[in-house]
Formats: structure tokens, sequence, C-alpha cells
């Protein structure tokens, strides 16, 4: 098996329509692509073939990112920071509510999934993969433990990792025909009601053709990686990270469309929110965003995409389902 010419400067996934009979097989590919810098694997699993490349890697600016709010992650990043700058490499610091990003090979994030979805916003429209480093609760977007951080970064420079890809939402607000706001997402969009509890009507329009209006709290518009997040408790499924599709998403409707409904590739999901008290747009779980009149939001797949770098196989998402899912370290306690 060949690898095609232009696909070999860098580690990369490849997403390929391809059967199911290979799960989990490595097969080494025999072309000159890599120039003698190392070797190629391809592995199969599922429909999908990632390209693993054992190789060094070609990091040379790299950026450590903090939580401003996370104890003593300023030294930890200093660390990591000496460790790199010990192995020839060029590295900035920075907390993430004034981080700049320019023309850094790499984000080395500290934090928790939050601080991630911070990172996957700043990092995607420039391409630049990102390591996660858990020092918050979940860590379903981090790669890796703080006792890890040497062993994992050993391994990155030795080039023994792979870039996953995971797909963002456009979110655009419109008003009388005018465009007042664009943003990404990585996890979610949420529409819901504000400060009064009362539901709020959400005339929803699915590639133009009418789905429903819902009476309801409110609609998520969530990414395959929001799936685990605020849409999984609204009782919505579970998607795999490698899907390019919309999960919708109704916040305790009341006699409307009550399931979640997982959209085509490619959809874009149009809703105007009609009420007589407030509406809110949130972003990611950000500060909320007013609503007026007959605005109405627009979401769709985005351009870029976020990127992680892995040092597991393409199958961690699935190994680490259970454990996450079976205590919920915000309340301190696991279930048995």
């Amino acid at each position: 098996m060949r690898l095609p010419r232009h696909l070999g400067a860098k580690t990369l996934p490849i997403f390929l329509a391809t059967t199911s009979l290979f799960k989990g097989i490595f097969s080494k590919c025999d072309g000159p692509e890599l120039n003698g810098t190392g070797t190629c694997f391809y592995l199969f699993h599922g429909y999908n073939i990632y390209l693993m490349v054992e190789k060094i890697s070609e990091f040379q600016k790299v950026v450590v990112g903090t939580h401003p709010k996370i104890k003593d992650a300023s030294k930890f990043a200093e660390q990591i920071a000496r460790y790199l700058r010990s192995k020839g490499l060029e590295v900035g610091l920075g907390v993430f509510s004034t981080l700049q990003i320019d023309d850094q090979d790499l984000l080395i994030a500290l934090g928790g999934d939050g601080t991630m979805l911070r990172a996957g916003r700043l990092c995607a429209p420039k391409e630049i993969p990102i390591l996660g480093i858990n020092l918050g609760k979940f860590g379903f977007l981090t790669e890796i433990d703080r006792s890890e951080w040497e062993e994992a970064l050993e391994r990155l420079l030795r080039g023994e990792f792979w870039i996953e890809k995971r797909m963002m939402l456009k979110v655009t607000q419109w008003r009388v025909g005018q465009k007042i706001g664009q943003w990404e997402a990585l996890n979610d969009a949420v529409i819901s009601r504000g400060r009064f509890v009362r539901p709020i009507h959400l005339e929803t329009h699915v590639d133009e053709r009418f789905l429903s209006t819902y009476v309801a709290d409110g609609i998520i518009l969530s990414t395959p990686t929001g799936s685990t997040a605020y849409a999984m408790a609204a009782g919505g499924p579970i998607l795999p990270p490698e899907l390019h599709n919309i999960l919708l998403v109704p916040l305790a409707p009341h006699l409307s469309i009550e399931h979640a409904i997982v959209l085509a590739e490619g959809s874009v999901v149009s809703i105007v929110a009609h009420t007589d008290h407030e509406a809110v747009l949130s972003i990611d779980g950000q500060p909320p965003i007013d609503l007026k009149g007959d605005d109405h939001i627009e979401i769709r797949t985005g351009e870029h995409m976020a990127q992680f770098i892995r040092f597991e196989d393409p199958g961690y998402f699935y190994r680490n389902l259970t454990p996450h899912m079976n205590r919920n370290p915000s309340i301190g306690k696991k279930n048995e």
C-alpha cells in the first residue's frame, strides 16, 4: 500500500471511505514519501484510515497556555517551557484570557475541558494543533494527565502521535437582514430563555425547510464533540468525534418534538426565538448574548477544524466512555 505523495509531510489522520474489515490492523506503507525521515503505518479503524508516522517532530515554535484560575498552572507551564527549551525549541508562555497565537507550530493547553474549548476556538482558524494536559476535572478533550507530561513530550518530539480533527460550528446572528455577530463553537450553541422561567417559541428550519416551532426552555445545536456535554445531559445521543453532523436537542420541550435529531452532514439550521420576555444565545458556555425581536440564528458546519494531538490509537474514545460515565468528579465522589 502506497501513501499519496502529497500526504507525507506531516503526521495527520486521513479519513477515507473503506470497509470495516481491518479494525485495529497496522499496515506498513512502502513509498519514499517521508524523504528518509521515518516510517509510516496505516491504522484501519472502522470506516476510517489513520496515517501514523514515526518520524522526528517538526515542531519548532511552541506556546504553553494556562487557565488563569488554576492554582500553580503558571509554575507548571514554566517547567514545561524549560524542558522544551532544553531540546532546542522556541517556547512562549501565556494565559488564555490574553494569549496571542501567531506563527506557532503547537499549543500546549494546561487546564480542563473548558480550557480546551478556548484553545480550539483560538487555534482552529490558524490550523495549529493542540496538546491538552489535564489540570481540571473531566478531561474528555485533554490527552494526558499532569503526571504523564514528560513522557508525553518525549513521544511528541519523536513524532509518535497522530492528529485528530474535529468539526466546529459557525454561528451567525442576523437582525433585519444584517449580520451583527459571528462565532465559532467547538461544543455547542444554545438558544434559550433568559432569567424568566417561562418557555420560548423556537421557530426552526433545516436547509430552508420548516422543521417545528419548539415550545421549550431552549435548544442545543451541538457538534459530535459537544454530544458528551450539555447535549448528553439533556438526553441527546453520544456521537463519535470524527462525524461531521450537527445534533439538535430541545431543552424541556412542552407538547413539542421531544427527541434529539442527528442532522445530515452539511445541514444548515436557522432558528428564530419568539418571546415576550428574554431569549439569549450562548457559544460553548460563554456569557450569553441577548437576542432581540426577530433575530435569527444560523448554525452550520464551520470552515475550520480543531486539531488535537493524540498518542492513543483512535479507539480511545470508546475505551474512555465507561470511565467518564461512571463518575462525575465535580461532585467529589464515585459511583461504584
